[in-house]
């Protein structure tokens, strides 16, 4: 069976769980409830108890544009990251349900059109959840955001890279990592592993809106808090070239993702590195798009290059192995990256909702966790809410990228 007609078949089983269009399917994760007798002779004054979690989870299958008859692969694949999250989703709650909470999971099609979601806004099932996730695009959870707030909602930006500042919402929770930390995260590592008296930062910074985001952060670090360090800033490969010194120690950021512009300044820089008559000490540090990227492996491994990155899937772990085994022992497919996601957010959330009741925010900058895709450990901002400051950076080595820190 071809992988179109292999996606079409899923949809078609999807169908069966989520009602077409805007109205909610409401699932229940069942489990045993935890039973404590008190002593017969105390009476106490009877304590409502949080004996089910109400989630919402908006995300955009797009079902209404779909004609399982005549869709062409990409067509169909649109649908298939909603479909993977939603399904990490509900195994990750799934298994949080045995931590003696139930759960009730209402799932929502935003067909990613605000239009779409002005009609949800409408329902009451979302104005009584104790949490929401989504929507996944910048767009939708801005437009969410004014209601949440008037509704006193938590919102869960899952899949995102924004700034939560672009968002003014103290309860939105922020999964991904925006590109400031990434840049924060590239500048302490440089502080850390070089010596101001012999190295030199380069930031090659081409100035275009992307790359000023990822070198402003950088910048800012050197200047507040390692000002003794040497930073240049040039616009291309080329322009460096000519005030290099012999004997120094360059940490050079590539700012750009811009694969025209990447690879001949990467370029550039192997053969500045291996220069007959003796080359220059050159590590290369680059944006967190290039692990999504092709570039010639062997340069980058000569360049000892690190990237930062939101996520790594070891696949060699027990607990990736385990989860891929119960993946597919449900849906008879295999998961891809937004699976790892959705299982990582429904089980720590679902965790939090089991252990600490409608109460859980209070207590989710105090509990870390590792999942199978990332960590989460959230710091909080009184004016854009929750963010998870952890991520990782990652070495080219034996023709692979490893996890350094």
């Amino acid at each position: 069976m071809g992988n179109t007609h292999k996606s079409s078949f899923r949809i078609l089983m999807f169908l069966g769980l989520v009602m077409f269009g805007c109205s909610p399917k409401v699932i229940t994760t069942p489990s045993k409830p935890v039973v404590t007798n008190p002593p017969a002779n105390k009476v106490d004054k009877p304590v409502k108890k949080f004996t089910e979690a109400n989630i919402s989870l908006i995300i955009p299958f797009k079902l209404n544009e779909l004609n399982l008859q005549t869709a062409t692969k990409a067509q169909v694949e649109k649908s298939d990251m909603a479909l993977d999250f939603y399904q990490g989703v509900m195994l990750g709650i799934d298994s949080a349900a045995a931590n003696g909470l139930n759960f009730k999971l209402n799932v929502f099609d935003s067909r990613d059109e605000n239009s779409q979601i002005a009609s949800l806004l409408k329902k009451e099932t979302l104005k009584n959840s104790n949490l929401i996730i989504g929507p996944v695009f910048p767009e939708g959870v801005k437009y969410i955001s004014s209601y949440a707030i008037a509704n006193d909602l938590a919102i869960v930006s899952p899949l995102a890279a924004s700034k939560p500042s672009d968002f003014n919402n103290p309860k939105l929770i922020s999964i991904v990592n925006n590109i400031n930390l990434h840049g924060a995260k590239i500048a302490e590592y440089i502080a850390g592993h070089y010596k101001r008296e012999n190295s030199i930062v380069v930031l090659i910074n081409p100035k275009k809106s992307a790359d000023e985001q990822f070198a402003a952060p950088i910048r800012d670090y050197f200047k507040q808090k390692h000002p003794a360090f040497t930073v240049q800033e040039f616009t291309s490969a080329y322009a460096f070239e000519t005030r290099m010194i012999k004997g120094k120690q360059y940490a050079i950021v590539i700012c750009s993702s811009d694969v025209e512009f990447v690879k001949p300044s990467m370029d550039k820089l192997y053969k500045l590195k291996n220069l007959k008559t003796g080359g220059y000490d050159i590590n290369l540090f680059g944006h967190p798009n290039w692990s999504k990227q092709n570039y010639v492996v062997g340069q980058l491994q000569d360049l000892k290059t690190v990237i930062s990155s939101s996520y790594v899937i070891d696949y060699k772990s027990s607990a990736v192995i385990n989860f891929i085994k119960k993946y597919r022992a449900k849906y008879h497919f295999e998961p891809s990256e937004f699976s790892f996601k959705g299982f990582d957010i429904g089980f720590y959330f679902g965790k939090l909702l089991a252990k600490h009741g409608e109460s859980y925010l209070d207590f989710l900058t105090k509990e870390k966790y590792k999942g199978l895709h990332n960590t989460f450990e959230f710091d909080f901002n009184p004016q854009y809410g929750y963010f998870n400051k952890q991520l990782m950076l990652l070495q080219y080595k034996d023709l692979t990228l490893s996890v350094i820190n």
